[in-house]
């Protein structure tokens, strides 16, 4: 079962099994009205150079977008924290990849906005054996464009399930990154670029495989 089929799975088992009518509309409407803002095909897309980072892992180190992309390409992939389970699906295959990934010669990092404490319980959880790098505040995901605020209904009902995002991400605000994928040449250039402003939908990661070999040829 491919990553699509699985978010499906489960979202049709959560919206006809376990929200309430009025939270899955609420969700509906929402997803569609930060569509229509047009905010995904105004964030980085392949041909744009990446913004340079440095960010913690889970465990407080550096991690440094300049060091990692001089040893080959790098993928990123931006999530929105440990609460969702569309992101631990997501995860977990990409971890199934991971290995492929690296024998590409790509290093792989995620990134979310979230706690260190919180990315290592991500970490854990989902057995990853890549990094989990915090963006504090979302300044990487506003970098590329991605970052953008719930709207007021939606906040209200995530309070409701108890996800606390100014207590989760450990900054004020009540912002996520949209769900994206890169892939990043050694030279700071986008080549690969997969941002959906719809959470419950992403890109398989065999969807890299193409242009990871491509990069892979050309070093």
């Amino acid at each position: 079962m491919g990553l699509q089929e699985k978010l499906d799975a489960f979202k049709a088992n959560f919206e006809g099994k376990v929200a309430p009518p009025h939270v899955v509309e609420i969700f509906h409407r929402t997803t569609a009205a930060l569509v229509a803002t047009g905010q995904a095909e105004r964030a980085l897309k392949a041909g744009d150079q990446a913004p340079e980072f440095t960010l913690l892992d889970a465990e407080g180190r550096p991690v440094s977008s300049i060091e990692l992309l001089k040893q080959g390409a790098l993928v990123i992939t931006f999530y929105r924290g440990v609460w969702c389970p569309y992101c631990n699906i997501e995860l977990q295959a990409i971890e199934v990849a991971a290995d492929e990934i690296r024998s590409l010669g790509a290093s792989l990092v995620a990134i979310s906005m979230q706690t260190a404490a919180n990315s290592l319980k991500s970490q854990r959880n989902n057995k990853l054996s890549y990094p989990i790098l915090t963006d504090v505040g979302g300044r990487v995901a506003d970098g590329f464009g991605i970052r953008f605020r719930l709207q007021d209904e939606l906040v209200e009902v995530y309070k409701e399930f108890g996800i606390d995002l100014p207590v989760i991400n450990g900054a004020p605000g009540w912002t996520l990154p949209m769900p994206a994928r890169y892939v990043i040449s050694r030279d700071g250039a986008i080549v690969y670029a997969e941002v959906n402003p719809d959470y419950t939908r992403r890109p398989d990661p065999v969807d890299l495989m193409p242009t990871l070999r491509r990069l892979a040829n050309r070093a």
